[in-house]
């Protein structure tokens, strides 16, 4: 019988919670990097020419349509000798975390552009308001309140997948909870632990997705 032994893990809560603040540094940041780029591509699709929308099509898909972790490795050992330019653990998961994010919040932000009524335009210019200044002040603040619940749900799976970061090495959670897995010998608490942490991280943030949906529902 497997005895279980939580306490052998007390001279590894160092690791484990630099490992945690990793996770949550990199789902942050590329959180945010991959909203800037999913709006800009997004209003992009909804607004620029056909030359311009067809590849921004085929980078969303692209991301979408392959695997994380093959992105991931793709960048950290090819795109450095496509470009000629050594690239950290770090920056190459930052870089593909970031896109691949950018690529679903883009199609959140397309999807929630598209959902307002064109009448809303129409009646932004029959009052003299310029495209700009519409979007900004009519489309974008409506477009919003549709995309809430989506932008919270891509922000749970993207903090999922920084899980990924520790196949180069990055220093995450689950790589720490590796390290010290060679060093105590107790695999089992090393990884309940660690899927602990991420429901105690991550299912307040399902709770305020259901709670939002179910705002927006009452509301409609």
């Amino acid at each position: 019988m497997y005895v279980w032994d939580f306490a052998a893990l007390k001279p590894y809560w160092g690791l484990i919670c630099q490992g945690l603040l990793v996770t949550v540094y990199y789902t942050v940041t590329t959180v945010v990097a991959g909203l800037a780029l999913g709006l800009f591509v997004g209003i992009l699709r909804t607004t620029a020419p056909r030359w311009i929308t067809v590849p921004l099509r085929l980078y969303i898909e692209v991301f979408r349509c392959t695997p994380l972790l093959v992105q991931l490795i793709w960048v950290y050992y090819a795109l450095p000798v496509l470009i000629g330019v050594d690239m950290s653990p770090a920056m190459a998961c930052f870089i593909a975390l970031s896109l691949y994010a950018g690529s679903f919040y883009a199609e959140i932000f397309r999807g929630g552009i598209e959902a307002v009524d064109t009448g809303q335009w129409e009646a932004g210019r029959a009052i003299g308001m310029r495209r700009g200044k519409i979007f900004r002040r009519i489309v974008l603040p409506q477009a919003t309140q549709v995309m809430i619940p989506s932008f919270i749900n891509q922000t749970i799976m993207q903090l999922k997948n920084t899980s990924l970061v520790s196949v180069v090495a990055v220093g995450d959670l689950l790589y720490q909870g590796t390290v010290i897995t060679a060093s105590s010998y107790k695999p089992l608490e090393v990884y309940t632990t660690i899927a602990v942490l991420y429901f105690v991280v991550l299912f307040p943030l399902t709770l305020i997705a259901d709670r939002v949906e179910l705002k927006m529902g009452a509301h409609r």
